[in-house]
């Protein structure tokens, strides 16, 4: 399954390079298996390369492993910085739905542009997230600190009520609701389709998401 998503988003892009062939095999293995299920050898099987070509780009399986996430993650950047700016400026008059929607927006966008590529992604961060991954945590927050803070203080700001811990505990939450939801997008389609006759893309799934996180995250105590 997710082989066939990698290889829709090279159509029409030419033969893909030794780099992006390890990139795409070991994206889809990840994806597929979690990370440390995955062996370097099972990767330059599919990636049809050797041993020495993924030392060569890059170095070790964790270097590896967050070129993968952060191929994704980078191509989201530019939109998630510019709604970043554009909110602080509203401060505290932005409502915590917005907020939200702007952090699921870009994925919406770049799932329109190459269907299936966001349950890649949610079923990558689903994994950085649930298997025991230190570099990774180290890596987003090298890299992208300054984004998921900026995020973090206007989710904080939305919601005053909170304390720290409590908020700490509630986006935790979120997370993990939206990791599983995002990531299981085709089998809760088929699902919904069988037993009450609903088609239902990954739009709607997130416009019925978005109310449930929001009032997730300001109920009361």
């Amino acid at each position: 399954m997710f082989e066939t998503l990698i290889n829709s988003e090279r159509d029409g892009g030419g033969k893909a390079t030794t780099k992006d062939r390890i990139l795409d095999a070991a994206e889809s293995l990840f994806a597929e298996k979690g990370f440390s299920e995955t062996s370097l050898r099972g990767i330059t099987n599919k990636a049809e390369v050797n041993l020495a070509s993924v030392n060569y780009h890059f170095g070790d399986k964790k270097s590896l492993i967050q070129a993968v996430i952060g191929r994704r993650i980078d191509a989201l950047m530019p939109t998630w910085e510019a709604d970043l700016t554009e909110l602080s400026k509203i401060g505290r008059e932005v409502s915590l739905e917005y907020v939200l929607e702007t952090i699921f927006r870009p994925i919406l966008e770049m799932d329109q542009q190459t269907p299936g590529s966001a349950t890649i992604l949610m079923r990558l961060l689903g994994r950085a997230y649930s298997e025991t991954q230190g570099h990774l945590r180290r890596f987003m927050q090298e890299r992208y600190g300054t984004l998921l803070l900026g995020y973090y203080s206007l989710l904080s700001q939305s919601l005053p009520q909170l304390s720290p811990v409590e908020l700490f505990w509630r986006t935790h939450f979120t997370l993990g609701t939206v990791a599983f939801t995002l990531a299981s997008d085709e089998a809760l389609k088929q699902i919904a389709e069988s037993d009450y006759n609903e088609s239902a893309g990954i739009e709607s799934v997130i416009r019925r998401l978005v109310p449930y996180l929001a009032n997730g995250l300001r109920a009361a105590s």
